[in-house]
């Protein structure tokens, strides 16, 4: 089996971060979102990963590289505009040949993974299987109507009155029977060629396509509120240490680990959470539900259920909640106020609050 991960869209309801890097490297627990993914498709055994690239091909391939520190083979594949999910099968099939696969968004989160569904997979060999999760509002998806032995009956995409809760969360498991489906059908409405579209060929033709709920953590992080509330998620399976240095002054309590190079002085740390490796904490509250980048400086701050990101700088702000704070960013302090703060502050930004 090989793997399809998309990581070509433009991430638009992300700005304005989406600006400056894609989606897909959006750290959760420190740990770029598209790291998560391929990690959990590792677990499946799967080794060879073909990533869809748009205009962030660059910095992802920056990133992840050639696969080998997460123990994957990657093979890089442009698509020069997104025109659907099916559309990226097409463009992978060389790389996918006539072999099963897994196809897997990018910025998707399902922390328990999915060695379920694809031990179901290969015991029943469906021409396709979908993941599902139960939502409380399925028009915003492709939702799924199954039948009493789980397999697939019809696929409506984003429908006004839904049948069924059982949404599409961004994993499928295919045979090459897909290609076939794929050729066969039409751009939809808003000139895409759907994936949904192409199961459903599959659906009215007999192949038998099963669905599996997944009944776990999942999170489709293309907001900030998702980003962080997905952090939090994360950080309660927190591994604690200090691999850093912590001076007798501060205090740690709870699930906290302080990664290499980090130093704590004067400061007080409420886990869950993370420092980041090479940053500087000087007479600070941190946490809980909280990650610092690497290389940050954070002086007399206080800060919680946020991220800070790589090589951020923040000094004498009384009060962060759900922040999110790119990289590089700088916030600092203006003229003499009484605030709390929220902030979403993209990357290379300079902030002055209220003292």
């Amino acid at each position: 089996m090989k793997a399809l991960v998309l990581s070509g869209g433009s991430g638009t309801r992300l700005r304005p971060f989406s600006h400056s890097m894609p989606k897909q490297l959006i750290p959760i627990a420190n740990k770029p979102v598209l790291e998560h993914v391929l990690e959990n498709i590792r677990d499946l055994g799967v080794t060879e990963v073909g990533i869809i690239v748009g205009d962030w091909a660059p910095e992802i391939a920056d990133v992840v590289g050639d696969g080998s520190r997460l123990g994957i083979r990657v093979t890089y594949i442009p698509q020069e505009a997104p025109l659907g999910l099916a559309h990226c099968v097409t463009l992978a099939r060389p790389f996918l040949g006539d072999d099963d696969f897994v196809m897997y968004l990018g910025d998707n989160m399902l922390p328990e993974g999915v060695r379920e569904v694809a031990e179901s997979f290969r015991t029943r060999q469906p021409a396709a299987e979908v993941v599902v999760h139960r939502v409380p509002d399925p028009r915003a998806f492709g939702v799924a109507e199954l039948g009493p032995d789980g397999t697939v009956e019809r696929l409506v995409e984003k429908p006004r009155e839904p049948r069924s809760d059982l949404a599409l969360i961004g994993v499928y498991f295919f045979t090459p029977a897909i290609h076939e489906a794929v050729a066969a059908i039409e751009p939809s409405a808003r000139g895409e060629l759907e994936i949904t579209d192409a199961i459903q060929w599959l659906v009215t033709r007999g192949a038998e396509v099963r669905a599996t709920e997944y009944r776990g953590y999942w999170k489709d992080t293309g907001q900030a509120g998702d980003v962080l509330e997905c952090n939090q998620t994360l950080l309660a399976g927190l591994t604690p240490g200090v691999l850093g240095s912590v001076d007798d002054a501060s205090l740690l309590d709870g699930r906290v680990r302080i990664e290499p190079g980090a130093r704590v002085t004067r400061s007080r740390i409420d886990g869950p959470a993370v420092i980041g490796a090479g940053t500087v904490i000087e007479d600070c509250h941190i946490g809980p539900d909280t990650s610092i980048g690497a290389g940050c400086v954070l002086r007399n701050t206080r800060v919680r259920d946020s991220i800070v990101m790589d090589g951020a700088e923040i000094s004498g702000v009384p009060g962060l909640r759900y922040s999110l704070i790119g990289r590089n960013a700088v916030v600092g302090t203006g003229p003499t106020g009484d605030a709390c703060h929220s902030l979403v502050v993209g990357d290379h930004t300079r902030i002055e609050v209220a003292a």
